[in-house]
């Protein structure tokens, strides 16, 4: 929903045809009525059945592994182990030091050592106990402290101190600026390791055409172009001979957001068998497979005015980031570099370390890098707003950026900027003046009201594999029966970027959605993507499919002036139909299609963007994360009551405003926000992976807490339309900015409830307890104190 008296700066969005309407997705009834097919439902024929043996220990040298037994079973058809495979893999080109399966060294308990293919489960199970392997056990390291500390032997020899990255990044003159505060606080925070919660096993399907030397993989990734590199790298074949294709995905949440190493196994499997074989892991193994969000420990300093304006912030960040490198450099840059873009800042240091630990590897989730660091600058912001009295708004409010566009410290480019909207929208629904300190209390409960900001990019202004070509590449065909396809190869992971696509097409073609389909993810049919991370399908491939679609309609509008013998300048579009401008002279579609297709044949149109140079970042080490063509802005306030005997907390009600700049879907963007905000209760409430010995304890969706529909309170959307200059009609990022801000919003109104601060997460019910027994304890001996000083 909308507030009528929140003023959008950039004026009332134009009428449509299509943007800006609330649309079903366009595969909604697949999904609903059984028809959508995910991996393992897809009827490819016959296939092998492919099983992995993990490692038992976290760490250890391979001294040797035999398979021959395992081979001479009878049903079993291929055997592969890591000196199989021709290079290891990674996501990032510079940080590739993990093979599919493992060679030379076990890093982390439950990590992949030999896979197999068989004729069923059975055969496959037997062949996985008849393994032999001989595995040398090392010290193995569980927190960042123990793999840092002196004398730690290093899990990849290259990396000394088990620091994969360390960054250093300082901007202005600190010390002036500190000495410049009438108020300075310093904290340390901890934020959990979480787990995606995907309810999609992770699966591949892969088939080897030995006379024609092809692979051809299905599986469900979010990232088809980086997976279809990295098999043809790690088997060593030319990207000529691989297909992928991406099927419909039960969720990814950047859990499928780099290429995983069940993907490559199942794929040199097929090979080695010539055959089609099928790999399915179970829920245990999805959870050791990770890339979850790290653990983080936080320590933040700030420095502060009398009338709430920051004059400096100094951060450090230490991430947990596992056994491999994934994303792992990206993810710690991302922590300092979006400390900015948000509030001004007079000065800014960071200093990040990204430690590897015999655990399974860290990488993206939702919200990428920023979500632990956000919690702690939000937090710490109210804890500074109560020690100067002043309002929590008003200090957010004291910091806003007041000239667009804006260059930050760090050479980030906002070029749209909702944030005082969103800050105005929360504040009034909530009722936060007239209600804060003011709530119905029950006995033996305790209400309070928080609140918090946040955001995020929309998709990063430079992609992963720098290759030249643009960031987002659209076709739009057009054949004799009229109807238009797009082929695309974004990934649609259920975020609805296929329906955005087509309201996009559809909108500046003025004709109905029902004329249009899709194509999506068919790396043998559609263009290259680099695909869904970061927020930047919205953004990046919406500009795409809004040129193709202006190409088509240029086209069209030149076929329909030669129908009608004018100039096309004289032609007057009107999707449908079109006609001449001040004549009765009218023809249809159709009449447009036939003069289009004349000579020609079928039509297909090209609509590519990239981002802007003056939006892609600074030129010092590690600029290029963090910089986007445009950032998303949200405030929200949560309502929380507390039992006080028992610690559980109760989240009321949640009022969040987020400006996503046009709304191109308002339906889709309530929904993507909404899953912002559960997801970030799951991360502020209950969820944390934890470890005995390197092995998980909670790699189940019963021990691992997610929050249900019972625990989900009301939430109150406002959609923000701040008109980016840059995105498709406006479109910003739309689905994790949100998630950000409910953690600090959450421990804000446990401040406001309890009086105690919690700086860990998640906050869950036996911490709230502890807190209050340790506070009525301080009670007591602060009375104690006062009885004997007046005895």
């Amino acid at each position: 929903m909308k507030l009528d008296d929140v003023s959008l700066r950039h004026g009332a969005a134009p009428a449509t045809h299509s943007v800006g309407q609330r649309k079903p997705l366009v595969d909604g009834i697949d999904k609903v009525t059984g028809r959508a097919r995910y991996t393992m439902d897809l009827p490819l024929g016959p296939a092998l059945v492919g099983r992995i043996l993990r490692s038992p220990i976290a760490h250890g040298i391979i001294h040797s592994i035999d398979t021959s037994a395992a081979l001479a079973l009878p049903g079993v058809r291929a055997v592969v182990t890591g000196q199989d495979f021709a290079a290891p893999y990674g996501v990032i080109p510079i940080a590739q030091n993990e093979y599919p399966l493992a060679r030379g060294k076990v890093r982390y308990r439950g990590e992949p050592l030999v896979a197999v293919a068989a004729v069923d489960e059975a055969a496959a199970e037997a062949a996985l106990r008849a393994i032999r392997y001989d595995i040398e056990e090392l010290p193995a390291y569980f927190t960042a402290a123990e793999a840092r500390a002196e004398g730690a032997l290093p899990l990849h020899e290259n990396k000394p101190g088990n620091v994969e990255r360390k960054v250093e990044q300082d901007f202005g003159d600190l010390d002036a600026q500190f000495a410049a505060a009438d108020l300075i606080l310093e904290r340390s925070f901890e934020g959990n390791e979480v787990y995606h919660g995907q309810i999609e096993l992770d699966a591949t399907v892969a088939e080897w055409e030995p006379e024609r030397q092809r692979l051809t993989v299905h599986s469900v990734t979010q990232v088809p172009y980086y997976l279809h590199l990295m098999l043809a790298q790690t088997l060593g074949l030319d990207e000529a001979q691989v297909r992928v294709v991406k099927p419909f995905v039960g969720g990814g949440f950047g859990h499928r957001v780099e290429p995983l190493n069940f993907e490559m196994i199942t794929a040199l499997l097929a090979r080695a068998a010539c055959d089609r074989v099928k790999l399915e892991l179970t829920r245990e193994e999805v959870f050791i497979t990770h890339r979850g969000r790290p653990a983080s420990q936080m320590r933040l300093k700030i420095g502060m005015k009398k009338n709430g304006q920051i004059t400096a912030v100094d951060a450090e960040v230490v991430q947990r980031g596992g056994a491999y490198a994934g994303y792992g450099l990206v993810t710690i840059l991302y922590a300092g570099a979006l400390l900015h873009a948000i509030y001004k800042l007079g000065a800014s240091r960071y200093r990040g370390y990204r430690v590897y630990a015999n655990l399974p590897p860290c990488g993206a989730m939702r919200g990428h890098g920023a979500v632990q660091i956000r919690f702690a600058f939000e937090a710490l912001l109210d804890e500074m707003a109560a020690k100067l009295g002043l309002d929590p708004f008003a200090v957010r409010r004291a910091n806003l950026l007041t000239e667009i566009p804006y260059r930050t410290l760090n050479d980030l480019q906002v070029n749209s900027y909702g944030l005082p909207e969103c800050i105005a929208a929360v504040e009034k629904a909530s009722g936060w003046h007239e209600r804060r300190g003011k709530l119905p209390q029950r006995p033996g409960f305790r209400r309070g009201l928080g609140m918090a900001c946040s955001h995020y990019v929309s998709g990063s202004a430079k992609p992963v594999h720098w290759s030249g070509e643009p960031h987002a590449v659209i076709n739009l065909r057009l054949d004799f029966d009229g109807g238009i396809t797009i082929l695309t190869g974004a990934s649609d992971i259920g975020q609805g970027s296929n329906t955005l696509i087509t309201q996009i097409v559809a909108e500046v073609l003025l004709v109905p959605m029902r004329r249009i389909r899709i194509v999506a993810t068919d790396s043998a049919l559609t263009p290259k993507d680099n695909g869904s991370y970061s927020s930047r399908v919205s953004f990046m491939v919406g500009n795409a499919a809004l040129r193709a679609a202006e190409e088509m309609k240029r086209v069209l509008t030149q076929a329909a002036a030669r129908r009608l013998k004018v100039a096309p300048e004289a032609v007057e579009w009107a999707g449908e139909s079109c006609g001449v401008v001040g004549t009765d002279q009218v023809i249809d579609w159709a009449q447009v299609v036939q003069e289009a297709l004349i000579d020609s044949g079928a039509l297909t149109v090209k609509g590519a963007w990239s981002t802007p140079p003056e939006t892609q970042g600074g030129k010092f080490r590690g600029a290029a994360v963090g910089s986007s063509a445009g950032f998303s802005y949200g405030a929200q306030v949560v309502e929380v009551e507390v039992d006080e005997d028992t610690g559980e907390v109760r989240i009321e009600k949640v009022w969040i405003a987020h400006d996503c700049g046009r709304a191109i879907n308002p339906l889709a963007v309530e929904g993507q926000v909404q899953g912002a905000i559960w997801m970030g209760m799951g991360q502020a409430m209950c969820e944390e992976t934890q470890y005995a010995n390197g092995l998980p304890v909670r790699s189940n969706m019963l021990d691992y807490r997610i929050p249900t529909i019972v625990d989900t309170p009301p939430i109150e959307v406002f959609l923000i339309e701040s008109m980016d200059p840059l995105g498709p009609f406006g479109a910003k990022e739309a689905s994790e900015g949100g998630l950000h801000g409910f953690p600090p919003a959450l421990t804000n109104a446990l401040a406001d409830a309890l009086g105690v601060r919690f700086d860990a997460l998640p906050v869950t019910p036996d911490r709230v307890f502890d807190a209050l027994q340790a506070k009525r304890r301080e009670a007591r001996l602060q009375k104690a104190k006062s009885a004997r000083q007046e005895a």
